[in-house]
């Protein structure tokens, strides 16, 4: 039996961070991992490559959209969808490369297999060969992430029916493409196909996109994504999906209740949102059991159990890569007897649709549900100079303070660049800076970034430029 100080399982964004810090601790550890790639759903079929379609289906809306031709650049493009998906794929497979240049470097033994729980630590590996190692530890740290949640009546079968995976795979661009949840997935990957010539139809059982998302800024976004092209229908439910040799047969009702339809489509897309992987883990050997949610309960990453650790997607909080690099590096910080903390409420989100949209903090529904007493400070795109120069007007940032104190408690960015923005007032927050603090600090000119600022004067009524 190999014995480690700490054995990893699962190597995606919070199994990988684990991993590398530990090996920069001088504590000798294994990452167990059964693709044949590490980077786990993040790397190798969800984040980077939606992003690598994403930017390279922007790019192909400038220039057959006129975007180019208003900048004076003439061009005729042609799609070329299997060089589309082929540098995807190379640049997916340069990452994934790039972890395993990490792990030797930071001396993290690579265990190619699928890991499940074997008593107190114990871990059993079962390798692509067929056979069984045995693995022992003093801790034990499990982050084997999510899965896409299946929608009951709806078989996916990755062919016409398909999941996040399958949809950044397609062989051809649909003809029209139904999307089943409005949340980030779903808008991301339906943004990329709209692009490309499909008709997409997102339909959502409840009443607005994005869940939790502050409410003006999802209004705002299902706005601009309409005025795209993507159409909406909200309050609805699907009940059944029949796949064909062709297309897809969707039923379809009001989620309060009314009369049903049909809905002909040649692909739907099931993105109703992730759950927690916890299957064949051996949780039982050690008297761990799932919440209601398929969840792992933790307190500041450690399990019931003693000497077992829950990170990212299996446990509390968002569902968020990001947030998983944090708890990775703060569980093995607390492993080797070091202090560490995750400040939840400065983890940002974006979403990389066309504008982006970059979110931390709180919103206002919650502030009025708190009864917290708060100012609002907003800046339209429309009236920041490099963004009217790019043609990039859409959008504003919109910041809340506390009433009293003026301590920022919440940020809300739809527009250009909104994800790298938004790194600003992650650090704000993480200094509970007040919003005058941003609203006297000197921004370069002229920059998107100036927007942040001026959002923040607004908040105290002296915004200069609009």
């Amino acid at each position: 039996m190999s014995s480690y100080d700490v054995v990893i399982v699962g190597g995606g964004p919070g199994g990988y961070n684990a991993a590398i810090r530990a090996g920069q601790l001088g504590l000798k550890v294994a990452c167990i991992e059964g693709r044949d790639t590490l980077g786990g759903t993040c790397l190798n079929v969800g984040c980077m490559p939606s992003k690598a379609l994403l930017h390279a289906s922007e790019l192909y809306e400038a220039a057959l959209g006129g975007e180019l031709r208003n900048l004076g650049i003439e061009v005729e493009p042609k799609l070329n969808l299997t060089q589309m998906m082929k540098q995807k794929d190379e640049s997916v497979a340069a990452l994934t490369k790039g972890i395993e240049f990490l792990f030797r470097k930071n001396k993290v033994e690579w265990i190619k297999g699928w890991g499940r729980l074997n008593g107190p630590g114990k871990v059993t590996v079962s390798l692509s060969d067929g056979s069984q190692r045995e693995l022992q530890a003093k801790d034990i740290v499990i982050a084997t992430g999510s899965e896409p949640t299946p929608l009951p009546g709806v078989h996916i079968d990755n062919q016409r029916i398909l999941d996040s995976t399958g949809a950044l795979a397609l062989p051809e661009v649909p003809k029209h493409l139904v999307v089943i949840g409005a949340g980030v997935i779903g808008l991301e990957l339906g943004s990329v196909w709209r692009r490309l010539g499909s008709q997409v139809t997102v339909v959502e059982y409840l009443e607005r996109i994005c869940p939790g998302l502050d409410d003006e800024t999802a209004k705002t976004l299902q706005r601009t994504l309409s005025k795209q092209g993507m159409s909406f229908k909200l309050g609805t439910k699907v009940t059944a999906a029949t796949s064909g040799a062709k297309g897809v047969t969707l039923s379809l009702e009001p989620a309060a209740g009314g009369e049903a339809e049909q809905l002909q489509v040649d692909y739907v897309l099931v993105a109703i949102g992730r759950r927690p992987y916890t299957a064949n883990l051996g949780l039982e050997t050690v008297g761990l059991a799932t919440d209601k949610r398929g969840m792992l309960d933790n307190q500041q990453h450690r399990s019931s159990v003693p000497g077992i650790w829950v990170i990212g997607d299996l446990t509390s909080g968002p569902m968020l890569a990001h947030k998983a690099e944090d708890e990775a590096i703060a569980c093995i910080e607390r492993i080797a007897g070091h202090a560490a903390e995750v400040n939840y409420g400065a983890i940002p989100a974006v979403i990389y649709t066309k504008p982006e949209v970059a979110t931390v903090g709180q919103t206002e529904e919650q502030l009025k549900a708190m009864g917290r007493a708060y100012k609002v400070g907003k800046f339209p795109f429309s009236a920041n100079s490099r963004a009217k120069i790019n043609h990039e007007t859409e959008g504003f940032v919109k910041v809340l303070a506390d009433a009293h104190s003026d301590q920022i408690l919440g940020v809300h960015i739809i527009g250009p660049s909104a994800g790298e923005l938004i790194g600003e007032y992650c650090v704000a927050l993480e200094f509970s800076a007040s919003a005058e603090d941003i609203a006297l600090i000197c921004h370069p000119h002229p920059t998107r970034s100036e927007a942040l600022r001026q959002a923040a004067m607004n908040l105290h009524g002296w915004a200069m430029q609009a």
